[in-house]
């Protein structure tokens, strides 16, 4: 199973760089390793939760999200994906897409989705 969820945005006319940023301080307020990177098409964040949780599901997992759009039709994508270890130097797009979300188990599937909706609630604030 992929964990994967979208979420589309209309009519908010919002810059996308200052909502990756708020997203980005929101995760790190509640103690997550982030790292960022602004692409062509929008921008990539993952986020690491460091401690028992991230030893119970494996390390090299994170939550990623990638806003991709314009200020007034965006959508916002939340999944589990694998840790790319220098997020500033993936270029191509192909590269990325393929690594970003990963197909999980049933385990880790409840956790994430118990996560998910927390970053997701908070997105949903930061958006408007």
């Amino acid at each position: 199973m992929v964990s994967k969820r979208t979420i589309r945005y209309q009519d908010k006319n919002r810059n996308l760089n200052e909502i990756s940023q708020q997203i980005e301080q929101q995760l790190q307020t509640e103690r997550y390793k982030v790292q960022s990177k602004q692409l062509p098409t929008g921008y990539v964040i993952q986020a690491q939760k460091a401690g028992i949780l991230r030893d119970i599901i494996t390390a090299d997992r994170v939550f990623t999200i990638m806003i991709e759009g314009q200020p007034n039709d965006f959508s916002v994508t939340v999944g589990i994906g694998k840790f790319i270890q220098n997020l500033a130097v993936v270029a191509a797009e192909a590269i990325l897409l393929s690594e970003l979300f990963l197909v999980v188990d049933i385990p880790e599937m409840l956790w994430t989705e118990h996560v998910e909706k927390g970053i997701i609630k908070d997105i949903n604030t930061i958006v408007g």
